[in-house]
């Protein structure tokens, strides 16, 4: 049960998108999300998934339409009270952008002190996520020379370690072996049963049908309403090790705030 007031975190009203002068690439987009709630976002290459993305973390602004965030229009949002609320909304970027002359901890613990978190504090829950997702002996290292999943997971780490309300994760899973993926997921899983909005954008048909959460799914510049994946645990297969990860930190790195 979500700790959340059962409000509108995202609400798109009759949104079209276009680049230029050229066609739209996002037509008459209609939803709502409503706190604590759960999606993938799927669709071919192209369809417009990342677009979508970008409107909900403001990273642009749509051509028509309108677009609210926790109940305010972003249209009339001011430019000073912009960042006040894109610091409640975490990304997973899918090309991970982290700061190159930082180092894992401290590319993960910058959202925490953008805050003013004490920095006994930041030191422990960005040591226990940083366990979690398996990087606690690349702490000191710079993004360079870290594989393409460990920066994945670094991304992840620092995009939900303030606990947004809202979770916007764009292909988190793609450069991960399954088993890494499927732990990754029980994170935001238990991040979304504290209260947080999460939506996840995937061509991993596997990882979606596994878990039963809800689907949106863009074709052709047109957003379908949302549908449950096909749940495919079956019986024989709940108690395989794979199925069952235990969290080995301490849950209060996700509730503390």
């Amino acid at each position: 049960m979500s700790n959340l007031s059962n409000d509108l975190v995202v609400r798109f009203e009759n949104v079209g998108l276009r680049y230029g002068l050229g066609p739209e690439v996002l037509q008459d987009i209609y939803f709502e999300l409503e706190a604590g709630s759960f999606h993938f976002l799927t669709g071919a290459s192209g369809a417009g998934k990342s677009s979508l993305m970008k409107l909900m973390y403001m990273a642009m602004r749509p051509t028509r339409g309108l677009i609210s965030l926790f109940g305010r229009d972003v249209a009339i949002t001011s430019r000073k009270d912009l960042p006040n609320l894109r610091r409640r909304v975490g990304v997973v970027f899918q090309e991970y952008r982290l700061l190159n002359h930082l180092s894992t901890f401290d590319n993960v613990a910058l959202p925490l002190r953008i805050t003013d978190t004490r920095e006994s504090e930041v030191r422990k829950h960005v040591e226990e996520l940083l366990a979690w997702v398996g990087l606690e002996n690349h702490m000191k290292a710079k993004p360079a020379t870290l594989s393409g999943g460990q920066q994945q997971r670094v991304a992840i780490a620092r995009a939900i370690i303030a606990r947004p309300r809202l979770l916007l994760a764009d292909e988190p899973t793609g450069n991960v072996d399954d088993r890494m993926a499927y732990r990754l997921m029980h994170l935001f899983e238990e991040l979304n049963r504290l209260g947080t909005t999460v939506v996840i954008t995937t061509h991993n048909q596997q990882l979606v049908e596994r878990l039963a959460h809800p689907v949106l799914h863009l074709d052709g510049g047109h957003l379908h309403a949302p549908t449950r994946s096909r749940d495919t645990f079956d019986s024989g297969d709940s108690d395989s090790d794979d199925d069952q990860i235990a969290m080995p930190y301490d849950p209060d790195v996700l509730n503390y705030l």
